[in-house]
């Protein structure tokens, strides 16, 4: 992998982890563009730049953060344990469904399966239409205060499917937190608190799939690496503070538009 391949990948993963339009699915499709696969030793990769969005997500969010840590027992800690306890769930269970007669786990089979990409990015779009209908049809907005279990339950489910290539894990959790009709601020900062713990698993899980195979990452280079990292990190953070200011104000329709057409053009290329 060359520098500016790396970048690339590393300003899309930046872009795309907190923009609701799947930073996963994005990967996949120029992961095939450029020829790179986890067996040719991207996964170490994969992980540099999960940790170059999880610096972005506590360096914007670093107030949230600190109170947690602070004072870790409260409403909101509880919350997000509920919603990723709910996620990591999901992620157990596709990891463990076979998918058809190739006996390879589910989770596995769609990051190579460009139907299954196009599929899921039309999901997305769907996802992102259907939480601002159901935002738009009236009712009491509830604040931070006024979440509650079952709030954090729905999240953690709709997180649980963005495990998945093609579904976004942020348009996931606003579109389950815009559904429930939480302020439009909160659903941000919950969605994207929600992100430390998911990229901690999915750095977990990474580390411990490249202990078993032996692997040793030694396909990528560590400038290469170190720079995709960086940019990821950087992007990342203006992307985060891009979005907390656009929800606040905006609707998600944009985005599903996007997703949509994606969606359509993988599919078409797919099948015709």
């Amino acid at each position: 992998m060359s520098i500016l391949q790396a970048v690339i990948l590393g300003i899309v993963q930046g872009i795309t982890e907190f923009l609701p339009v799947s930073s996963s699915g994005h990967l996949a499709i120029l992961q095939k563009l450029f020829g790179i696969e986890i067996e040719d030793g991207a996964l170490l990769f994969d992980i540099a730049l999960h940790v170059g969005t999880l610096l972005s997500v506590i360096v914007v969010l670093r107030d949230d953060v600190w109170k947690l840590l602070r004072r870790p027992v409260q409403k909101l800690t509880g919350l997000l344990l509920v919603s990723t306890a709910i996620t990591a769930l999901f992620a157990i269970v596709l990891k463990k469904i076979p998918a058809g007669a190739t006996g390879r786990p589910l989770l596995e089979s769609a990051f190579s399966s460009s139907a299954f990409l196009g599929i899921a990015f039309l999901i997305t779009s769907l996802s992102l239409v259907i939480a601002e209908f159901l935002r738009s049809r009236g009712g009491k907005v509830r604040h931070e205060s006024e979440a509650g279990v079952f709030d954090a339950v729905i999240i953690g489910v709709c997180q649980g499917f963005g495990v998945l290539p093609g579904i976004s894990r942020s348009g996931s959790t606003l579109a389950g937190a815009l559904g429930r009709k939480l302020d439009r601020d909160f659903a941000a900062r919950y969605s994207f608190l929600l992100a430390i713990p998911a990229i901690l698993g999915a750095l977990v899980l990474e580390i411990k799939d490249m202990h078993s195979a032996g692997a040793t990452g030694s396909g990528i280079s560590i400038i290469p690496t170190v720079a995709g990292a960086a940019s990821a990190a950087l992007v990342g953070f203006f992307a985060m503070n891009f979005m907390l200011t656009l929800i606040r104000s905006r609707r998600l329709y944009g985005f599903s538009l996007y997703t949509g057409i994606l969606g359509i053009a993988i599919l078409f290329w797919t099948f015709i």
